[in-house]
């Protein structure tokens, strides 16, 4: 009796404790998510193109505070295309952590 009564205790505490289902996601939502990424994809495409004229320029007969100038565009433009990226970066060290504790576990 007592092993019955414990597991209906268990059941109604995991079944009270339920996840909500997730309702559906707007429409405006989701495009404008899409719309982002693609205004994201199209400046990067931009960025890139910029860099790659700043490269096919003759720079023989500027200046140095002319080429200084270009550098200096080239650099912000980089970090600007590397802010875009969302990447996910790991040092040498987070990767040997992971895999000693990958290793311990299996």
């Amino acid at each position: 009796m007592k092993k019955i009564s414990m597991f209906l205790l268990a059941s109604v505490l995991l079944f009270s404790v339920a996840p909500v289902p997730i309702l559906k996601a707007e429409p405006s939502a989701i495009s404008s998510s899409e719309k982002t990424k693609k205004e994201e994809s199209e400046e990067a495409k931009v960025i890139i193109a910029r860099i790659e004229a700043i490269k096919a320029l003759d720079k023989s007969d500027m200046t140095r505070s002319q080429k200084k100038e270009l550098r200096q565009e080239v650099k912000a433009l980089k970090t600007t295309l590397g802010d875009l990226g969302n990447g996910i970066y790991l040092s040498a060290g987070a990767i040997i952590i992971i895999l000693l504790l990958l290793i311990l576990i299996l």
